[in-house]
């Protein structure tokens, strides 16, 4: 069967079905990520703990994510992955479910660790299947593809999270993912092919990883770019609300532009990043969200001027992330399965960095100064980038 879906793949006629089940997967993986940064607001009232203590359930799942990619991967070797995923998927809408019943934060806490093992688990280990599934022509359209699902979930399900959490409550947020990632369970079981079992990850795997230069400083560039960016974006719910006064339904609505456009620049590096390169659409997606944070204070006094600003933003943010998957799963086929389980960690300790850092700022009223420490540090993922670039280069040359 996996041949099969080979052949399809090939053709670039479509992408195969089981490509379309991982993506909904990310979908669901990512929407369940992003509820707390959208039910925020709530969270912190209903709870009756402040913003910072809220946001400590970003810095704690992300932690949680960060160091269990990497371990997951060797735990989870030798499994099918069509198992692997679809019980992921099951332990994540039991989590969820669970979280929406949490009587007080301190049980939310803990049980919000706990439903993050799938994240942990389904992304990078989809995202590592994907070159069993398609031949290597084809294998940076359909990882772009596969990581539409965290672009959609921006569109969709974390605007509809912030709207949900407004009108109904952070719990019912909650619910709904629970809910979705049923479905998805059962989605990822019915299309995806028996016997996927990428490499398993040997000592010798994870030291050709850890020293290849290039691969180590490519995950670095994943993590400055978490870190820059969820310093603000950890806090969107409670910065548009002091400066801006805006309700739960604006907040919805600006999430929703946001998801839009995030959507539109991942369809965009889908599209071409197979003819400009993975590292040249590393580069634009980054300059693209530092052009954000370099404009952001004159979106302060108006919500129509702030909307325009997060365009670029938007437009880079999840795209970055798909390229730079890319970029590894192209610099060594041979370790993917170890270069994206690092760069998964990278991602997820980028935002528990970045949401920490921000929790403290806020705590001493300094939330209108996080844009400035998101600049520096993503101006600092581009000049790695292009290091990495030119070591990249210079590997090349020498084989």
């Amino acid at each position: 069967m996996s041949t099969t879906l080979t052949q399809a793949g090939s053709t670039g006629a479509a992408m195969p079905r089981a490509l379309w089940a991982l993506m909904v997967g990310n979908f669901v993986i990512g929407t369940g990520v992003m509820v707390v940064p959208g039910t925020l607001n709530d969270i912190s009232a209903s709870l009756g703990v402040s913003i910072p203590q809220a946001g400590q359930l970003i810095t704690a799942a992300a932690i949680l994510m960060g160091l269990g990619a990497p371990l997951f991967a060797t735990l989870v070797a030798g499994w099918d992955r069509r198992r692997l995923l679809t019980y992921a998927m099951l332990w994540y809408a039991a989590l969820m479910g669970i979280c929406a019943l949490a009587p007080s934060y301190a049980a939310l806490l803990p049980l919000r660790v706990l439903a993050v093992i799938s994240p942990a688990i389904f992304t990078p280990q989809a995202a590592a299947s994907i070159g069993l599934l398609v031949p290597s022509s084809q294998r940076g359209r359909a990882i772009t593809f596969v990581f539409l699902g965290w672009s959609v979930a921006s569109v969709m399900g974390m605007p509809l999270s912030a709207w949900i959490g407004s009108e109904l409550g952070w719990r019912w947020a909650f619910g709904l993912v629970a809910l979705m990632a049923l479905g998805s369970a059962a989605w990822v079981w019915r299309d995806m092919p028996d016997g996927i079992k990428p490499a398993a990850l040997s000592r010798q795997a994870w030291g050709q990883t850890l020293g290849s230069p290039a691969l180590m400083m490519a995950v670095g560039v994943t993590l400055l770019s978490a870190f820059g960016q969820f310093t603000l974006f950890s806090y969107f719910a409670p910065y548009f609300a002091q400066t801006l006064g805006a309700s739960g339904q604006v907040l919805s609505l600006m999430f929703l532009w946001f998801g839009a456009f995030g959507l539109l620049g991942n369809v965009m590096v889908t599209r071409f990043i197979d003819r400009i390169g993975a590292p040249t659409a590393v580069l634009i997606t980054l300059g693209l969200m530092v052009l954000t944070l370099l404009l952001w204070p004159l979106g302060r006094h108006a919500i129509w001027a702030m909307g325009l600003v997060l365009v670029p933003w938007a437009l880079g943010c999840f795209s970055c992330n798909s390229a730079q998957q890319a970029r590894l799963v192209q610099l060594s086929p041979a370790l993917a399965p170890a270069s994206v389980a690092l760069n998964t960690s990278a991602m997820y300790g980028g935002q528990a960095l970045g949401a920490a850092l921000g929790g403290v700022m806020i705590a001493q009223g300094q939330m209108l100064r996080l844009h400035q420490v998101g600049l520096v540090v993503l101006v600092l993922a581009m000049g790695l980038s292009l290091w990495a670039a030119r070591v990249q280069k210079r590997s090349c040359s020498v084989r």
